[in-house]
């Protein structure tokens, strides 16, 4: 059966509920892009942002008997994707001390590697951006995502992160003094 754009997301969660393979695909179709680009802002690096995605359908998919239909299927998978961008940035601290430990052994290829990323100063601005996006605290770093990057109003990121308006509001205030800061702490090549 042929599902149509104009199907909602909630009649195509029904259906993919029952099993239906495609009304599920329509609705990954429909959020990959977007999800996507939350993800990779979230962990900061597009391979690994690709396999949270991937775990947050996978996810979607074994839990929509635990759907509720009443609510917003794109805020349910939303949050399913914030849950595992969080569990991915948990794991990330035995990741980072392995990594640092292998770049300290190997010194001569993690420096022309650096330096091959900075040739361009402003491809270089835009990496060091989504680094330190990505090594945000997660409070300061969900609430800035979800509404700067992902479009939604600081009511619904409230409803989301389960705080208040005023919360998210002081979240991205301070995510963005922390991001100001470190922007412009560090020299940038080419300047």
């Amino acid at each position: 059966m042929a599902y149509l754009v104009k199907d909602s997301d909630e009649a195509l969660a029904a259906l993919a509920r029952t099993g239906d393979r495609q009304a599920f695909e329509v609705l990954v179709r429909r959020y990959k892009e977007p999800l996507y680009r939350f993800c990779r802002r979230y962990v900061g690096n597009a391979d690994d942002a690709s396999d949270v995605l991937q775990d947050a359908f996978v996810a979607a998919w074994m839990g929509l008997q635990r759907y509720d239909e009443r609510r917003s299927f794109a805020a349910w998978l939303q949050r399913i994707t914030l849950n595992k961008c969080r569990d991915f940035g948990r794991r990330g601290l035995v990741r980072r001390l392995f990594l640092t430990r292998f770049e300290r052994e190997q010194p001569a290829e993690a420096a022309s590697a650096q330096a091959a990323a900075t040739a361009d100063p402003n491809t270089e601005r835009l990496a060091r951006l989504e680094r330190e996006v990505a090594a945000l605290p997660p409070a300061y770093k969900e609430a800035l995502l979800l509404t700067t990057f992902s479009g939604k109003s600081h009511l619904d990121a409230a409803k989301q992160l389960g705080i208040s308006v005023k919360a998210v509001e002081m979240r991205i205030y301070r995510a963005k003094q922390r991001l100001a800061g470190l922007m412009s702490d560090k020299p940038i090549h080419g300047r």
